[in-house]
């Protein structure tokens, strides 16, 4: 049937990453089995296979209230269940973010925490790793039943002191006051603040995450949805009502959290007109369909996009549709237009820069390695055939040859001199490079600039005190572009006078980039700043959204010096292997010959035996290039990479 479009795809879609993995492992072991393992190399390789083995198609789902978009996640994923798996009831709907995966070591689960905690200014991504701070309800897999009662709790609510709530950012009596509540005892409000739900669905196996998330309330007290986890998702799918179009709380909801998510280069969108059976007309289908093509226009308008994204949708009767297997109900609910558009477009999207990674990071050291060991073999299978081209009776040839090797050795050792003494200067550069990202220059940063925060009085001096820190941060990473570039100018000046002066072949340095970061820090601004004058924050002063917002704002920006600091470390270490890696094979190659030239002085057999060696090494290494090459066509065939995006391998 057409809606396991998006199922087939998906699990296509785990086969390719897994057959990635297996290829990528298949290198890691060539590597070991060589000797050519080394920190950067392993390094990139296991970042790289964790990131695959961890990846997830997370499809963020967000909505005001009661536009039925936990439904559609029902209609979508979980209708095989035979039931409603997730309540989605009229006037029951999803109180607090949802994160739906399998987690394979620790097993089906929900786990919540208290809504109190959201006057912690812990980051939520240090409170989501302290698995003691949790409720957790165990959910037995065998059972629906059991499972859809588990997950009633995503509703619980209480009532707290009017106070309580106004503390907790969950209640607005500017707002309450509009519509006619006036000092109220108590408020309804929900009982958890954020829930974690693993078990073995075949989907969340392959790789699919979900994120629900509650109405604008949560969107809007809650910085690291908007900030990070929205923008984290592989899709967001923003669901409207058919029957109201775009509503005002629709369109700040928009606005203010979805527009400012998205990073379109990178992120599909989709626009869910759900409900579309409240429009429908038996009587006058052609009037009904001309209703429904109306909404989109006018939504699409109000909203600045595509009509093509844009999707009407019955998630109802598509459940229903799935659970009782009625193909033409199915058709009618429109959901396997969405489905095929989430398969062809997100999915797909997701292997493209997956595989753009893969051939960046691991492609180079492919490249480098292939490069490597086809020097090494065809310098030893050159002194190989020259070896055996000895004429044994020419003493004097075979002395003037010997002379010749002995110089090409006294070479060798101004090589090895100019090479540290290269190093050494690297090495001062990288010091200089490191010691602009350190953690410590970051916290001096902080220690600046938090005590005027911390005693602004208003939103808008916050506001300011923020981005100035913000722009102390970006100059700290100006700094670090200096040195940066001194850094790899010297490496490129380094590869250039080895690749002239000393006849090495040319591998083209791996370089450390800072504009990357910079770029990272900016967007983390830009997205603070527009969270923090979305509708809903400036309608307070200094309130508990902006604190936790300064709070996300610094974990995040710590974490990205964090990230570029480790990457120049590794980087610096590692760069200078390749012409490292000529300078010992050259090393051995000088030797190679003397040893063969010594023996051809001494006599025809111990000659013989100096080229068994050579021999051996010779067929060691074409063995170790054959494997490669397998490797590397294996990976080309398997992945669909074109030979030019890796390395060119003939034979």
């Amino acid at each position: 049937m057409e809606y396991l479009h998006f199922t087939d795809k998906l699990y296509e879609y785990s086969s390719w990453r897994t057959q990635l993995i297996q290829n990528i492992e298949l290198y890691r072991e060539w590597r070991k089995r060589y000797g050519l393992d080394d920190t950067n190399s392993i390094h990139i390789i296991e970042h790289i296979l964790q990131n695959l083995s961890q990846d997830r198609i997370t499809l963020a789902f967000v909505a005001e209230f009661s536009r039925g978009k936990t439904e559609l996640i029902n209609a979508l994923f979980f209708a095989e269940t035979g039931v409603r798996l997730l309540p989605s009831s009229p006037g029951r709907t999803t109180m607090c973010p949802a994160e739906i995966f399998c987690d394979e070591t620790g097993g089906s689960y929900i786990r919540l925490i208290e809504i109190e905690t959201r006057n912690e200014n812990t980051p939520f991504v240090q409170l989501k790793q302290d698995v003691d701070r949790w409720t957790q309800i165990d959910l037995d897999c065998d059972n629906p039943g059991q499972m859809q009662t588990a997950f009633q709790e995503l509703i619980a609510v209480k009532r707290v002191p009017c106070a309580t709530a106004v503390e907790l950012g969950l209640f607005d009596e500017k707002e309450a006051a509009e519509q006619g509540i006036i000092n109220p005892e108590t408020v309804e409000i929900p009982r958890w603040r954020h829930a974690l739900i693993s078990f073995p669905h075949p989907l969340l196996k392959a790789g699919l995450g979900i994120l629900d998330t509650p109405g604008l309330n949560a969107l809007g007290s809650e910085p690291e949805l908007t900030l990070s986890m929205l923008p984290s998702a592989q899709a967001i799918v923003f669901v409207l009502a058919a029957d109201t179009g775009v509503t005002k709380s629709d369109l700040n909801m928009w606005n203010d959290h979805v527009c400012r998510a998205t990073n379109r280069a990178k992120q599909g969108l989709a626009i869910v007109m759900n409900k579309i059976d409240a429009m429908w007309d038996e009587l006058d289908f052609g009037g009904y369909e001309q209703s429904i093509q109306s909404q989109i226009r006018g939504s699409a308008e109000t909203l600045g996009i595509s009509e093509r994204l844009i999707f009407p949708v019955s998630a109802k009767q598509a459940l229903l549709a799935k659970i009782k297997n009625n193909t033409k109900l199915l058709e009618l609910s429109k959901i396997s237009v969405l489905e095929s558009y989430l398969s062809d477009d997100i999915i797909n999207q997701r292997q493209k820069i997956m595989l753009d990674v893969v051939l960046r990071d691991v492609g180079f050291l492919i490249k480098e390695s292939f490069v490597l060991t086809e020097i090494k073999f065809e310098k030893s299978a050159k002194l190989l055939v020259d070896s055996r081209k000895l004429n044994f009776e020419n003493h004097d040839k075979l002395a003037e040859m010997t002379r010749n090797a002995e110089l090409s050795q006294q070479a060798y050792y101004k090589n090895i001199e100019h090479f540290q003494s290269s190093s050494e200067i690297f090495r001062f550069k990288l010091k200089a490079l490191i010691e602009s990202l350190s953690i410590a220059r970051f916290d001096q940063v902080i220690k600046l600039n938090k005590q005027e925060i911390d005693s602004s009085i208003t939103t808008f001096v916050m506001k300011n005190g923020i981005k100035k820190l913000f722009t102390d941060l970006h100059d700290l990473l100006e700094d670090c572009v200096t040195k940066a570039d001194a850094a790899q100018q010297f490496i490129l000046k380094i590869h250039s006078e080895f690749d002239t002066e000393y006849g090495f072949k040319e591998i083209k340095p791996y370089l450390f980039e800072i504009k990357p970061y910079q770029d990272e820090l900016e967007d983390i601004l830009n997205k603070g700043e527009a969270y923090r004058s979305s509708t809903r924050l400036t309608m307070t002063e200094k309130s508990m959204g902006i604190q936790k917002l300064y709070t996300t704002l610094l974990f995040q920006a710590r974490n990205v010096l964090f990230k570029a600091r480790r990457e120049a470390t590794i980087w610096g270490e590692n760069v200078m292997s390749p012409i490292k890696h000529q300078i010992i094979d050259h090393k051995n190659q000088i030797e190679n010959r003397l040893n063969v030239l010594h023996a051809a002085n001494e006599s025809k057999e111990k000659l013989q035996e100096n080229l068994r060696l050579q021999e051996n090494e010779v067929a060691q290494l074409k063995k170790q290039l054959t494997e490669l090459k397998v490797i590397i066509k294996t990976l080309e065939y398997s992945q669909g990479i074109h030979t030019n995006q890796l390395v060119s391998v003939n034979g």
